[in-house]
Formats: C-alpha cells, structure tokens, sequence
C-alpha cells in the first residue's frame, strides 16, 4: 500500500503546482457553507430498549449541506436503525468541518461528555486525502483514535464509514479527481486491512459511485443533485448515505448482539 502511494507520488509530483493552484482557485470558488445545527436528538419509540450513538468526525458528519442534523447523515442514520428495529435511539454528534483523524483525535475527543456508549460511527478520510497524508501517517492516527476510544469505551463497537467519493466531486478538475481520489481510495484500503480481523472495529469498504447509486435508487443523471456545493453531500445523498450506513451496521454481529440483549 505504501509503495503504491510513493510510486504516486512520483508520478504526481510535477503536477503539484496545477494541483495547488486550482486548490486555490476551487476554494476560492466553492460557497462556504456552515455546519448543521442541533448536534443531539433522541428518537423515542414504544420499546424500552435505548440505543446511545456518537457520530464523530468531519464535515460531513458536521452536516455541511443541510440545515440540521436531523437531515443529515446522523440523522437519517438514527432514525433508519430506529424504524427498521423499533428502538429508540440516543443519539449526538462530534465533528469539525476541516479536521483531519489528528485533529479529531487530539481536539475533539476530549470534549466528548458522554461516558457510556452503545455505538460509534467514525466519517474521515475526505481531509487526510486532501492534506496529502500517506496512508502510514493516516493509519497510526486511526490506531491512535481507535486505541483512545477503546480505553474511554472498551466494550463499544466502532463503525468507520465510507471514504468519500473524491472522484466524483463536480467541483474539483481532473487532476485533483486523480490525484487526490486516488489517494483517498488508498486511505480506505489501509483501514480496511488494519480492522478487517480485528474484534467490534469495522469499515464500510463498499466504494461509493453515483452511477450505483443511480441505479440503485432510480434516480435521474444529474449529478449535481448529490452535492450541496460541488463537493458536501446534498440532503439527497445524506438520506441515501445514511441508510446504506446503517443497513451495514444492522449486518454486523455487534449489533445483531445488542438488539437481542434485554
């Protein structure tokens, strides 16, 4: 994997300067949207049973592209796992629009009041990709987020999402779609290997196309509708991200383990 990443690097390497100026130009560009609002929220069903979610990460788990959680990502997601099992679900966003897994690790998860959890879902990669981390900068931070979460909450799963579709941002050129979406797929394939055998860890390594998702969910060409700015999901993509994510949680023995405990 990293041999791959510094063979890239090479052949990259003359294209860094039209990388970082049309960087420039795309921010530049590109609305500055802000981050949703109502961090927490509580879905009450008829069942007893509680489900306690923190959702921890970037921008899109900040909910760049919507106007409240509830419409986003987190949102969707806890009412899906709440409809589909009929429990209630707890839930509260951690997430800075920028952060990188360092910065995520070393700013936000101090500030993380709960201390008890029954789930965590992990959203980065978009800005490790973005910041050109290598895949082994990348995966010790990811050890070192994992190993801190554990400590806090040492019997909870932890769900990584999907890396965000970089390829597919209709803001971004060519050589950025390239460079840096490769990159990124790089990201997810290290973090697939590092928690693929390892207890109440998992990934979701489905790779995300808007052509699947197209035919998937019959719906039209226009990519734009996916995209709020060019490149933060649109309240379309969050509602179908956050399903996906959570029929990939609703598979995993970790959950099935939980729903069936009293």
């Amino acid at each position: 994997m990293s041999l791959k990443y510094y063979l890239g690097s090479i052949v990259s390497l003359p294209l860094l300067p039209i990388l970082i100026f049309q960087g420039k130009k795309i921010r530049a560009s590109v609305p500055k949207l802000p981050e949703a609002k109502n961090p927490k929220g509580y879905i009450k069903k008829t069942s007893s049973k509680t489900l306690k979610m923190l959702v921890i990460g970037e921008s899109t788990i900040a909910g760049v592209g919507v106007d409240f959680h509830e419409n986003g990502f987190t949102g969707i997601l806890a009412k899906t796992l709440a409809g589909q099992n009929e429990v209630s679900v707890l839930w509260r966003v951690y997430a800075k629009s920028g952060y990188t897994a360092k910065m995520v690790r070393r700013r936000l998860l101090p500030k993380i009041e709960d201390t008890t959890a029954d789930l965590i879902v992990i959203g980065l990669g978009g800005n490790d990709a973005f910041k050109l981390n290598s895949p082994d900068v990348w995966i010790i931070q990811i050890n070192k987020l994992i190993k801190d979460l554990k400590r806090k909450y040492p019997k909870t799963p932890i769900y990584f999402t999907n890396m965000p579709p970089i390829k597919e941002f209709p803001a971004f050129t060519k050589t950025i779609k390239f460079i840096i979406g490769n990159l990124g797929e790089l990201l997810g394939k290290r973090l697939h290997n590092r928690v693929k055998n390892k207890e109440n860890v998992y990934y979701n390594n489905e790779l995300i196309t808007l052509e699947s998702w197209q035919k998937k969910y019959n719906l039209g060409d226009d990519v734009t509708a996916f995209f709020s700015d060019g490149v933060h999901p649109s309240k379309l993509t969050y509602q179908l991200w956050g399903k996906d994510m959570a029929n990939f949680i609703m598979k995993t023995k970790s959950f099935q383990t939980w729903l069936q405990k009293k």
